[in-house]
């Protein structure tokens, strides 16, 4: 039980801070009750999502801990973006399932990759990537970065959270696809005033 604690504890954290990367959970930095609140979803919404994500990690730990090693979700307002590197259609398909069993996931957006390819220098360009388009969100007065989550897989930057307008979210790919060892930009950010998101 030991890992599967340290587990919840990382995911916690983590999904406070937006910062899982594709195949396992990194945390990089203290969690506050202060970043959440300043979020669009709010304090509340932050809590319940991280609830949701550590959820959906506990099922992939139990239902097969490879899987679990390959998968990273992240989750806004319910909705959850599965990352990361299977080599079958059959374990992408099986990862989306146990997020649909957790009773607070509103839709699961699928962009697991199914390849071989990928390794530890695959790895560390892709965190470098994450972190210079984090670096260069965090410089633009124009952009709440904070209502950002990014992933990025081999290549290919995945984008999920709440925009304020199109304009923001176009300056944050306008970003994406000028960083070097960029593939594709994938976005699922909404706009704040969309009446799909959840209130309350």
């Amino acid at each position: 039980m030991k890992p599967l604690l340290s587990f919840l504890l990382a995911a916690t954290a983590c999904a406070l801070l937006g910062a899982c990367g594709p195949i396992g959970l990194a945390v990089g930095g203290a969690a506050t009750a202060g970043v959440a609140a300043s979020q669009e979803r709010g304090a509340a919404q932050a809590a319940r999502d991280t609830g949701t994500q550590v959820a959906i990690g506990e099922k992939l730990f139990q239902k097969n801990i490879d899987l679990f090693g390959k998968v990273s979700s992240t989750v806004v307002e319910g909705r959850a973006l599965l990352t990361g590197v299977v080599p079958t259609q059959a374990d992408k398909d099986e990862a989306a399932r146990q997020a649909w069993t957790v009773a607070s996931v509103r839709d699961v957006i699928n962009e697991i990759q199914v390849t071989s390819s990928g390794g530890i220098a695959d790895f560390g360009r892709d965190t470098r990537i994450t972190t210079e388009l984090r670096s260069k969100m965090l410089g633009d007065k124009q952009i709440i970065d904070i209502n950002y989550n990014i992933e990025t897989v081999n290549g290919t930057i995945y984008l999920i959270g709440i925009a304020q307008n199109p304009a923001e979210v176009g300056r944050v790919v306008d970003y994406a696809r000028a960083i070097s060892g960029v593939r594709h930009v994938i976005s699922h950010v909404m706009m704040k005033d969309d009446p799909r998101r959840v209130r309350g």
